[in-house]
């Protein structure tokens, strides 16, 4: 059996290939915003205004991943009051953003031709 154009989508395959797709990209765009030094708050915010929402319970864990691979350093600093954890890309993380950039852009191009 064929499927048309016109069939109804299946929403949980839907779902989890939109997700898949868009793992890819926040990470760039994570990399991306932390050329300036942001604690977890702010990142979201500056993520969300950009269009990029991001959930806390993703994006800590996908912080705590990147350092771990060397690509982004945090140090605990107090601000107003508060001790807060801040992040900013590492010299391994400039050069990463650096090559992910030009693969996304030679990736989107490409994209942008197909559909």
């Amino acid at each position: 059996m064929q499927h048309t154009v016109e069939a109804p989508m299946n929403n949980e395959v839907l779902e989890n290939l939109r997700l898949e797709l868009r793992r890819g990209c926040l990470i760039l765009a994570v990399l991306a915003e932390l050329r300036d030094e942001r604690y977890g708050y702010t990142l979201r915010k500056a993520l969300a205004s950009q269009g990029m929402e991001i959930d806390e319970g993703t994006l800590y864990p996908l912080l705590r991943r990147l350092e771990s691979q060397g690509l982004l350093v945090s140090e605990w600093r107090e601000e107003d009051k508060r001790n807060k954890r801040f992040y900013r890309l590492s010299a391994d993380g400039k050069l990463i953003l650096k090559q992910l950039a030009a693969e996304w852009k030679s990736i989107n191009a490409s994209l942008d031709g197909i559909l």
